[in-house]
């Protein structure tokens, strides 16, 4: 029988632990008591794998609210947990040989280029006239500005 993708392994609880920041619980009014790392994580990758929004986490799993995830994920993130994460993981694999380079992309969204890069050329239309604007104006076209428009600079260049 197949394992949901959102039950973390032993496996990768031991790689995950060590990277959580430790919040210690307040002595005086200590609220209430925090949910475990581990059930979070595994509600934060339950709602990330079936894309259900967070407040419609099902309370019957065990992974506490959705809000309750949604928070952690987001102190996790600032923490950069989800970085290290990436880097403890991709160090495992390249050490394996399970990464397979040949299948690697990288685009601006991972690598940037600056001020090295030469300009985005323009696109090109696709047809070869835009369509009239939907937008209705009570006002004439070109008269928005007083200050801008072709009456007002042809006035102002005689003076």
């Amino acid at each position: 029988m197949a394992v949901a993708p959102w039950i973390v392994s032993d496996e990768l609880w031991e790689l995950v632990e060590p990277l959580l920041p430790v919040k210690e619980r307040r002595f005086r009014y200590p609220g209430r008591k925090r949910l475990p790392d581990r059930q979070a994580l595994q509600g934060i990758l339950f709602v990330l794998h079936t894309g259900i929004s967070w407040p419609h986490l099902p309370s019957e799993l065990g992974f506490g609210s959705g809000v309750t995830c949604w928070r952690r994920m987001d102190e996790w993130q600032r923490a950069g947990v989800w970085e290290r994460l990436h880097e403890v993981l991709l160090a495992r694999l390249r050490a394996a040989g399970e990464i397979e380079w040949s299948r690697a992309v990288a685009d601006a969204s991972h690598v940037q280029a600056k001020k090295g890069a030469p300009k985005r050329a323009q696109a090109r239309l696709t047809e070869p006239e835009t369509a009239p604007s939907i937008i209705y104006s009570s006002t004439p076209r070109g008269s928005r500005s007083p200050g801008r428009s072709r009456e007002a600079t042809a006035t102002t260049a005689r003076s």
